[in-house]
């Protein structure tokens, strides 16, 4: 792995984390993006060589949204970026970890994603980034 790519935050309310953010980083967001495949309405924010994602989800069954339901708002996952995603989640497999998703699918940000399941890492989701090349 190369780098914390972005720490995930679940919001209930997209508009209003948007602007307490703003207010916090003193930056606006410099992207907001739907991931239909994840029901989620996400906005990046950069601090310094740093990523924050605000995550809303797009309907009550969404995973953001049951997350929020069963733990409130807060720190829903932490993304490390990694070169070559396929070859980190058969790495990841053979040293025991349980998988979310067995194949990378398309993220925000231009990313492909995987996520490990938190029983196999102290509880914490982890997700898998990889830049898709342009």
């Amino acid at each position: 792995m190369n780098k914390i790519e972005h720490i995930g935050i679940a919001v209930k309310n997209l508009e209003a984390s948007n602007k307490l953010f703003t207010s916090l980083l003193g930056a606006a967001p410099y992207k907001m993006e739907a991931v239909e495949s994840e029901g989620v309405q996400t906005s990046f924010f950069k601090v310094g060589p740093n990523k924050i994602e605000l995550l809303e989800g797009l309907s009550t069954e969404s995973p953001i949204s049951k997350f929020i339901e069963k733990k409130g708002e807060g720190i829903h996952h932490i993304a490390f970026e990694v070169e070559n995603i396929e070859e980190e989640i058969l790495r990841l497999k053979k040293e025991g970890f349980t998988m979310i998703h067995e194949k990378a699918k398309k993220g925000a940000d231009n990313k492909l994603i995987a996520f490990l399941h938190p029983k196999s890492s102290n509880g914490v989701l982890i997700e898998l980034c990889q830049e898709i090349e342009k």
